[in-house]
């Protein structure tokens, strides 16, 4: 499992915690991308997508089902391609293709918006952590709820822990990624899930994803969350991910998927 972008794995603890109960005997893996080294051996923190999906790559048995959030879900989308045959499925949680609205993906953040967030970032890292956490926990253009409120919180204190030099390397690869053409490529099953208030990556992403994906692959949308569902809803998104995986696991079980 592959955190967000400067969130670390804390934010999927409570997944992982649900999936290890529903699937007994697997091995359920969160990544920290801060432990991550380049082929030189200091932290990976290069803007180079190939050099993160190496490092991923070293870091993972062959077999692996890979799943991310956000961020992380693009760098699963992308190691799937690059590993062909080795990755029997593939789970993302709130991952656009294309994170940066572009030519021909509407359905993405505002380049201008990103450009001033990263902006922000350089300057004044803490307070656009602290607005960043903010969005996480949001629904769409809801009030601010209690538990929203919360849970910024927590988010925020786990940003705190993301190498500065990481989390810019990490805002490169969400600009730099476009997996459009990839989704279509995939030999590896796949399930991308969305929130329907998402106020990060925009609820036409479902469509749009859909209409890049092989006929086996789905794309489903979760009613009434935000982009932090995967920890909110830890226990309904693990049902989901554990129906999916038992369904396809037959006819990938000559590539290694585990126990």
């Amino acid at each position: 499992m592959l955190p967000g972008w400067a969130l670390g794995v804390m934010p999927l603890e409570p997944l992982a915690d649900a999936l290890r109960q529903d699937l007994p005997g697997w091995e359920i893996t969160l990544l920290d991308y801060a432990a991550l080294t380049s082929p030189e051996g200091g932290r990976l923190a290069c803007h180079d997508v190939d050099a993160w999906l190496a490092a991923l790559d070293r870091e993972l048995p062959d077999g692996t089902w890979l799943c991310g959030w956000s961020l992380g879900g693009m760098l699963a989308t992308a190691l799937a391609a690059r590993r062909g045959q080795r990755t029997p499925g593939l789970i993302t949680l709130a991952a656009n293709a294309s994170f940066v609205a572009r030519q021909g993906w509407p359905a993405a953040m505002a380049a201008e918006t990103f450009a001033a967030f990263r902006q922000g970032f350089q300057r004044a890292p803490a307070r656009t952590l602290e607005r960043f956490a903010q969005l996480v926990a949001q629904q769409g253009n809801a009030p601010r709820r209690p538990a929203g409120s919360r849970l910024a919180r927590e988010l925020c204190v786990a940003c705190a822990d993301t190498p500065q030099e990481q989390a810019l390397a990490g805002l490169a690869l969400l600009e730099t990624l476009d997996l459009r053409e990839t989704l279509g490529l995939l030999s590896a099953a796949q399930l991308h899930l969305f929130a329907a208030d998402d106020a990060l990556v925009p609820g036409g992403a479902c469509e749009a994803v859909t209409d890049c994906l092989p006929a086996a692959g789905r794309a489903e949308r979760i009613a009434a969350a935000g982009h932090a569902f995967p920890l909110e809803r830890a226990s309904e998104v693990a049902a989901r991910l554990v129906a999916f995986i038992t369904s396809n696991r037959v006819e990938h079980a000559d590539v290694g998927s585990r126990p």
